[in-house]
């Protein structure tokens, strides 16, 4: 494998009960062997989640590790995104990844946020320099976009509004990442654009996220999942392959990093991580 000497990332949603909580501190020291550059945490659609993000990143900051929480704009007015940020400030968080966010069912208002450059633009305004603001990148072009140069261009205005780093949705194809890559770097921008990699152990859990979120699983890795039918340990042996060499290529290609999609469990990322020497 390449040896990869470049900065790994996992993230995690908030747990909802004590049992969930205590399942993910196991799951962050697990993973803490690997000198993570930082744990993020999820922010639910409106803002559903935004106590349990809160207590997620102060517990992982009190354990002695960077923590980067999730801010989704959505719904939101200013006075409140203010006061969720303020309170990451006082707690020293120095790093958010900023999202336009899911629109959660029923809503009929968009709030004072329509899209992530705007919440960018605010931060930047409100905050100046004090975090380190990530957003999110789509190789695959976002499900939403009308069309591939709109997602560009989407994604240019976060950056231009002050966006320091980037997190791609998951994929697994690689050329999909690279030449992303080439595109928004022949329009200017140079900002690190880190892969997303979502581990690969439940066909049809997989199936369902990326219907939902527009990544693709090419026919030929769908075809050779289903063959697997119900024979979970093979699903999780190929999965552990495949997720392996595409992040060994994504490193050997130059990517700057790995952001690793947990779900809350270290297993399967903790092989691949070994595997690829970290």
């Amino acid at each position: 494998m390449t040896n990869p000497l470049r900065p790994i990332s996992f993230e995690f949603f908030p747990p909802k009960t004590d049992e969930g909580a205590a399942k993910l501190a196991t799951t962050r020291r697990q993973l803490a062997q690997f000198n993570p550059e930082f744990f993020s945490v999820t922010f639910g659609a409106g803002g559903t989640t935004q106590a349990g993000t809160l207590r997620a990143v102060v517990d992982i900051q009190a354990a002695g590790h960077a923590a980067a929480p999730h801010l989704s704009c959505i719904g939101s007015t200013k006075d409140n995104i203010r006061e969720v940020v303020q309170q990451y400030k006082n707690h020293g968080i120095k790093h958010i990844v900023a999202l336009r966010g899911d629109i959660p069912s029923g809503m009929g208002e968009f709030g004072e946020f329509r899209y992530a450059n705007e919440l960018v633009s605010f931060l930047r305004s409100e905050f100046g320099d004090w975090f380190h603001i990530e957003v999110a990148a789509y190789p695959e072009f976002h499900p939403q976009s009308p069309n591939a140069e709109a997602d560009l261009r989407n994604f240019i205005n976060k950056v231009n509004a002050g966006a320091d780093s980037a997190i791609t949705q998951y994929f697994f194809n690689a050329d999909a990442y690279f030449r992303f890559v080439d595109e928004v770097q022949a329009r200017g921008v140079h900002i690190p654009i880190v892969p997303g990699i979502m581990p690969i152990q439940n066909y049809s859990q997989l199936q369902r996220f990326s219907d939902m979120c527009g990544a693709e699983i090419p026919r030929w890795l769908r075809l050779r999942l289903q063959a697997y039918s119900d024979d979970t340990a093979s699903i999780r042996a190929f999965g552990l392959d495949f997720v392996t060499e595409l992040s060994d290529r994504l490193l050997a290609g130059g990517a700057p990093g790995l952001h690793f999609y947990t779900l809350n469990a270290a297993g399967a990322v903790s092989t691949v991580c070994q595997r690829l020497g970290y």
